[in-house]
């Protein structure tokens, strides 16, 4: 999706945000420090050529951003109004620029998701909804949580494509497709058959809904990685040496991020009130944001 938009275009998604916000232009180092909570600026002298937490540290893991990246949102389907917002004051500005605005299979049962769909259409918003259908939300299969699992024609009044979410190329084009019609034509929806192959969450071992088989299978036969990586090679687009050259250097890269992130200091415990008002000292009283009880490090 992200070869097939623009810096310029705005994404926003749920909390499983760390893809995106690599390919957005965050650095490992910057990701991982925001997962571990990390923040070595005090001022931005300090912060000169040196990164950590992407959020300061205080968004973790499913809160981060960076430009025309809204996160990293943590409430189930809550990311989708907003993003019809964000597509909103892309148009108000005149800018050629879309939103993709993701959520999953579960979320897609949210009635918020219908209230922006039809605000998007009202106004033909540039906004291109993708539905990641990966078939479990939790614990929960996709049938027997929603009574048509048809994500695509949930837009009723929008149009909507299913495309095989596991499939490199096919998302790309389908991607290319949907910004070129929604710059023109307002808001479409993209369902992306996908698969997640762990569980939904660390207290989820992911295999009391599902048979291991199954997921034996989707790794041998549908991994996209795998998959593409067959096509190219097959194409002679690439040789094996290429490819396993590409995978020591992106194992070297993480491992001295993840060695930074964990060097890195801690955010401080003064920084526990800043940020929450626009100007540091308000000239009023909030709790825990007041000069007497502010918060002092040691």
């Amino acid at each position: 999706m992200e070869s097939s938009i623009t810096k310029e275009d705005a994404v926003i998604t749920a909390y499983r945000a760390h893809g995106w916000t690599y390919v957005r232009g965050v650095a490992p180092h910057a990701i991982l420090g925001e997962l571990t909570g990390r923040n070595i600026a005090v001022s931005p002298h300090e912060m000169a050529g040196r990164t950590s937490g992407c959020a300061k540290g205080k968004g973790g893991s499913m809160h981060m951003y960076t430009k025309n990246f809204y996160g990293g949102n943590g409430i189930v389907g809550a990311q989708v109004p907003l993003g019809a917002g964000i597509a909103f004051g892309l148009k108000y500005e005149n800018k050629p620029n879309i939103c993709v605005t993701l959520y999953g299979d579960g979320a897609a049962n949210q009635g918020q998701l219908f209230e922006a769909y039809n605000m998007a259409k009202l106004w033909n918003l540039p906004c291109v909804f993708v539905c990641e259908n990966n078939g479990y939300g939790m614990g929960t299969s996709v049938e027997r949580a929603s009574a048509s699992t048809d994500y695509y024609t949930r837009g009723d009044y929008i149009p909507g494509m299913r495309i095989d979410g596991m499939d490199v190329l096919a998302v790309r084009e389908a991607t290319k497709f949907a910004r070129e019609y929604a710059l023109n034509n307002g808001p479409i929806l993209i369902e992306a058959a996908t698969y997640r192959y762990h569980g939904h969450s660390m207290s989820d071992p992911g295999t009391s809904y599902r048979a291991r088989e199954e997921i034996k299978e989707m790794r041998e036969t549908r991994d996209p990685i795998t998959v593409f990586r067959r096509k190219i090679l097959e194409c002679s687009l690439v040789t094996p040496e290429e490819l396993k050259k590409v995978d020591i250097e992106v194992d070297k890269e993480i491992d001295k991020a993840a060695d930074q992130a964990k060097k890195d200091p801690e955010i401080p415990l003064g920084e526990l009130y800043n940020n929450i008002y626009i100007h540091p000292d308000p000239d009023y009283t909030v709790r825990g944001c007041d000069p007497s009880i502010r918060v002092i490090s040691h």
